[in-house]
Parts: structure tokens; C-alpha cells; sequence
């Protein structure tokens, strides 16, 4: 069982989003590599499991270049399923789907039928709290994991969109978060 995510694959599957992402692309690139480790980290996967995690890591934020919007998780989706589709692992859309959608919930979710929906949310949440919540990694490892991937202006790039959506609406200021 892997504790650290394919970079290979992840590297396979994002190269084609290079363009649209742009400057962002080190900073997503590195934070899904590292948000998929921490799932493995959390809870040991199967290689099936690891590679569901890997794909929907690749597509959860993708809306944010895609649509740029900030209310980036449907946008997120019709990629992924594409994706899935061109692989022939339509049988996985359902799950890669709830991962996506769910990823930002800010309680457990335990309404799925797959244990992979929370183990995703936990193991984004550890990345983009920037290792605050732990979720009982060792905080070592987690520095370790940021030390190899770094952060590359992720974490800024983040708030300046979340400012600018802010202002321009300031009714729906995090459209992206659930409880």
C-alpha cells in the first residue's frame, strides 16, 4: 500500500490542463500531489482506491480555471467524467463525482456509499489548512510532504480569488463550501 500518491499519473492526467491553468499549474499541481498523499497517509488504499483519489485530486479545483469561478465544484465535474469516459472507467463516475462535490463539506460526510468521499475531504482539508488539521497525521510528516512540494503560491493565488469574488459577491462569499 502506497503512502504517497503517483506522481507519474497525476503528472499523465493534469499535462493537459497545463495551458489553461497556466502560472497556477506548479501551485494545483504540487497541491494535489500533496492532498492525495495525505489520503493515503490517512488510510491505506488499494491500488483501485489510489487511483480514484489521484483522478478526482486532478479535477477537484479545476472549475477554478476552467469557468473562473469560484464556485468551482459542478464546473469540476463535467472534466472529470470526461476523463473517465475516455478512459473506460465510467463505472467510477458516480464515486469520483461525490468526491468532487463533497470535498469541501465542512462536516463528515456520511451519507455515501464509499469511505473514499470522506478520506477525500479529510486528506484536501490537512493540504489546505496547510497542516492545522491533522486528522492525526504526524505533523512531521505532513512538513515532509511540504518541504518535497511546495506550496508555489497556491495558498496566495486562493485568497486573491476569493478577495476578488468577495467584492463582486459579497452575498456568496464561499459558494464553494457545505455543511
Amino acid at each position: 500500500m502506497a503512502t504517497t500518491a503517483n506522481q507519474a499519473h497525476i503528472d499523465g492526467i493534469l499535462s493537459q490542463w497545463r495551458e489553461i491553468i497556466g502560472e497556477d499549474y506548479q501551485g494545483y499541481r504540487n497541491h494535489v500531489v500533496r492532498m492525495a498523499s495525505c489520503c493515503l497517509m490517512l488510510h491505506p488504499c488499494t491500488p483501485e482506491e489510489q487511483q480514484k483519489i489521484e483522478i478526482a485530486a486532478c479535477f477537484h479545483d479545476i472549475g477554478l480555471w476552467t469557468e473562473n469561478t469560484m464556485d468551482y465544484l459542478p464546473p469540476s465535474v463535467p472534466p472529470a467524467v470526461a476523463y473517465l469516459e475516455e478512459q473506460k472507467l465510467n463505472h467510477w463516475a458516480n464515486e469520483i463525482i461525490r468526491m468532487i462535490l463533497d470535498h469541501h463539506k465542512l462536516t463528515p460526510v456520511k451519507s455515501s456509499d464509499s469511505p473514499l468521499v470522506e478520506l477525500f475531504r479529510k486528506g484536501d482539508l490537512v493540504d489546505f489548512s496547510l497542516g492545522t488539521v491533522t486528522f492525526g497525521l504526524p505533523r512531521a510528516s505532513i512538513c515532509q510532504l511540504k518541504a518535497g512540494l511546495p506550496n508555489a503560491g497556491f495558498h496566495r493565488m486562493l485568497l486573491k480569488r476569493s478577495l476578488r469574488w468577495v467584492v463582486k459577491h459579497p452575498l456568496r462569499p464561499l459558494p464553494m463550501m457545505k455543511w
